[in-house]
């Protein structure tokens, strides 16, 4: 019989393009579920393309790796905000996005049955991704603060275990790890003979003095270490599909193997407008952020307002918060209920593996502050309305 792979139908349906379709059926409807950022590229990006060479050459496949010049402002990039030297011990692979860096990673170092630590919540295309490498999510829980219990980390390890995933500024709860718990991760994943595989897509997104740290910048870890980075949070960037991932040096050939069969390399006008991103550097999305930073506090007041009905741990990164609800609905049903009736959106918590209560993860990244505090409002009053 013609059917679908049965290691497909184990994987959790897309929860983005399922919200989305709700919204498309409530026409109306502010979305406070989507992670993206409500800017656009710097003006360097649209220069930058506009002047890409009419050159045949151009127009052929590249270096699987990345065209030479910007893996070498990422280089500089990495020494200087990240504190990665890549040097002999490294390798850079520019990808199509975070997303496929981590695929790459996967792949390079599982077998089927092999198990990878996720911290729950985790970010759903992790936890897919696993799934679809026939391999086995192993998911440790984080403490009420949704911060890292590195005990239980080390703890949950098995002679099938490859790696330990961590997110930092996180997805879907925006808690920042405190450098101790990166390090002491870190020193787990070395001393067991696996991977620390660190998610830095929303580095930048920090706020009240919160420092990023790059679990990479430690030498001593460096063989056991994976860096995965986006451009498209920080840069507006997310069509365009550009990540990159900084890995050690004896994966270079199996991941040389899966980007070459899966991508061959990443579009080399992307790689170019990327080029002009990060040649306006990190500045422009840091002078974003007074501004997300005032609508995060807002969001946290307006969020606060309902009182015992609502627990909302207080995140200092990315945009998001995920808040618990003190009800006996399921997160979908609560969702289904704020688009239909209140025509704002959410994400339910069970897309990010958390069974046990009632959980949503509001976004305020993607909108004007007036659009979010209107989407916060409804969002708010819905609730109130739902868990009365």
């Amino acid at each position: 019989m013609m059917t679908e792979s049965l290691r497909l139908k184990a994987v959790q349906k897309p929860i983005i393009p399922v919200i989305a379709e709700l919204i498309r059926q409530n026409p109306g409807t502010i979305s406070l579920g989507q992670g993206v950022v409500w800017y656009p590229p710097p003006p360097e990006v649209a220069a930058r393309v506009r002047d890409f060479p009419v050159d045949a050459v151009l127009h052929k496949y590249q270096s699987v790796y990345g065209i030479p010049e910007l893996v070498s402002i990422i280089e500089r990039k990495l020494r200087d905000e990240n504190g990665i030297d890549v040097g002999e011990e490294s390798r850079i692979f520019v990808t199509a996005g975070g997303n496929m860096a981590f695929i790459n990673a996967l792949l390079a170092i599982t077998d089927p049955g092999d198990e990878v630590i996720l911290n729950l919540p985790y970010y759903f295309n992790h936890e897919m991704a696993i799934v679809m490498a026939n391999c086995q999510p192993v998911l440790v829980p984080t403490d009420e603060q949704y911060q890292l219990q590195p005990a239980l980390i080390e703890a949950a390890i098995t002679p099938r275990t490859r790696a330990v995933v961590t997110v930092s500024p996180n997805n879907p709860t925006g808690m920042v790890y405190p450098e101790e718990a990166l390090r002491a991760v870190n020193r787990i994943c070395h001393e067991r003979g696996i991977y620390h595989i660190h998610d830095e897509a929303y580095e930048y997104f920090t706020y009240g003095g919160t420092r990023h740290f790059s679990p990479g910048s430690i030498a001593e870890t460096r063989r056991s270490t994976i860096s995965l980075f986006s451009l498209s949070k920080s840069y507006g960037f997310a069509s365009w599909r550009i990540g990159y991932q900084v890995v050690p040096a004896h994966l270079s050939e199996a991941i040389n193997k899966v980007q070459d069969t899966v991508l061959i390399c990443p579009p080399v006008v992307s790689q170019y407008a990327a080029i002009g991103a990060m040649e306006a550097g990190s500045g422009y999305c840091r002078e974003k952020l007074d501004d997300l930073e005032a609508v995060r506090n807002l969001a946290l007041d307006m969020l606060r307002g309902l009182g015992e009905r609502c627990v909302v741990p207080e995140s200092n990164g990315a945009f998001y918060f995920l808040i618990r609800l003190m009800t006996d609905r399921t997160s979908m049903d609560v969702v289904e209920r704020l688009i239909r009736q209140h025509k704002v959106a959410a994400i339910p918590g069970t897309a990010f593996g958390i069974e046990d209560g009632c959980t949503l993860r509001v976004s305020y990244g993607a909108l004007q502050r007036e659009t979010v505090v209107a989407g916060l409002g409804r969002l708010t009053e819905g609730l109130k309305e739902i868990l009365d």
